[in-house]
């Protein structure tokens, strides 16, 4: 065939190899094996019957053609709510557009504020794709370590030794995936200052902020951050929609309406009796609170199991889907010890390595499990670590 171009063809996986973990996790339970499956951060429970009545509704009362580029009205309006709940700064729906996904918005805003060849930073631990979406919009970028000793809290000394001339950016996460932690006010602060004085983009993605530990504290309030901000946030994990595709982006009004024009040549609009299922479940907040509690209560759960666990310790796991355990006192490579508890007690868990060097040497459990499942995952951890050494010896 003829040549791809270098944009496509530079948009490879990023981490470790320790998404294969999770990939033989997967297969081994098709197979029909008894495998825990403590990788994946989807939901093992459906989208709440009310958003699905209404998507039907909608559906039948022939919402199926085009709608506007920026998202239906209705469904700005919800977002725009969602977004003053959420970033704590009053929000009009044109400082919103709908995207498909959360992974679109963040796609969108790196595409917004990029050229080719400048640079970003990107804080981590990160979500898989973080990188990637800097590369295919032909950017640079430095990765940020977050100390796992310091709870996975920025580092503002750390940013400000990353900055370069071109840098125009900087990207963080929180609540986090995939180590849980909340960033605090003044963590947050020290970064929306270099910000403000080096005349940068803050890019937040803030997809978990109703499934924080603690208070969630978004940039864009703070001073002189909100023309400057661009929020990233999803249905997916706060109304149990990961499958149905919708997100939105956050910031200026110049701004969105710029990032109309990205819609026009890339998704064109999304499907309408979706968008009208989707308004109704961010005003009527279907399962948030539901979900919400079920997760916090998982975390306590699954924290009390393995609590006093010898040489393991939590690290960050204030919020979010997801549990973050330093296991480097037993196992340094974070990707052999995921290896070898999936293949001892069959529990798949993800390396902590697959989203960043801060978090080497820890595992990242995911919550998404009921917590019977979840104790028990915990009990084969605790037979696993007490043995592991002696193994290995």
């Amino acid at each position: 065939m003829p040549r791809p171009s270098s944009r496509i063809s530079g948009i490879v996986p990023s981490g470790k190899d320790g998404w294969e973990v999770h990939s033989a996790a997967w297969a081994r339970k098709e197979a029909g094996e008894d495998i825990i499956m403590l990788s994946v951060g989807d939901h093992d429970f459906d989208t709440p019957a009310e958003t699905i009545g209404a998507c039907v509704t909608a559906v039948r009362g022939s919402n199926h053609h085009y709608t506007p580029l920026a998202g239906v009205p209705r469904l700005r309006q919800a977002m725009a709510a969602a977004s003053s709940a959420c970033t704590g700064v009053e929000t009009t729906p044109e400082q919103v557009i709908a995207t498909p996904g959360g992974q679109a918005a963040l796609y969108a805003s790196v595409q917004a504020v990029l050229d080719q060849g400048d640079h970003a930073i990107v804080v981590a631990p990160y979500y898989a794709t973080y990188p990637n979406t800097f590369s295919a919009a032909g950017a640079s970028f430095t990765v940020v370590e977050t100390p796992a000793e310091d709870g996975f809290q920025p580092r503002a000394d750390m940013i400000r030794a990353a900055l370069r001339p071109n840098t125009r950016a900087i990207l963080i996460n929180t609540p986090n995936n995939p180590t849980g932690a909340v960033y605090t006010r003044e963590r947050l602060e020290q970064v929306a200052e270099i910000c403000r004085e080096h005349d940068l983009w803050m890019l937040s993605d803030e997809v978990y902020w109703t499934l924080g530990g603690g208070e969630h504290v978004s940039p864009r309030s703070l001073p002189g951050m909100a023309e400057r901000t661009l929020v990233i946030n999803s249905m997916s994990k706060s109304h149990g929609m990961t499958g149905w595709r919708m997100g939105w982006l956050t910031g200026p009004q110049e701004m969105i309406t710029l990032l109309t024009n990205l819609n026009l040549v890339t998704t064109y609009g999304l499907p309408a009796f979706i968008s009208i299922a989707c308004a109704e479940a961010l005003e009527e907040r279907y399962g948030v609170k539901d979900i919400a509690e079920r997760y916090a209560a998982r975390r306590t759960v699954f924290l009390d199991a393995v609590r006093g666990m010898n040489d393991v310790t939590v690290r960050g796991s204030e919020g979010g889907m997801y549990v973050m355990l330093d296991i480097s006192t037993i196992e340094p490579d974070d990707e052999k010890f995921a290896w070898a508890f999936l293949d001892a007690e069959n529990v798949g868990v993800m390396p902590g390595s697959s989203f960043g060097e801060a978090a080497a040497g820890h595992i990242r459990v995911s919550l998404c499990q009921p917590e019977p499942v979840l104790q028990e995952a915990a009990l084969r951890l605790r037979r696993f670590t007490s043995s592991y050494r002696r193994e290995a010896a």
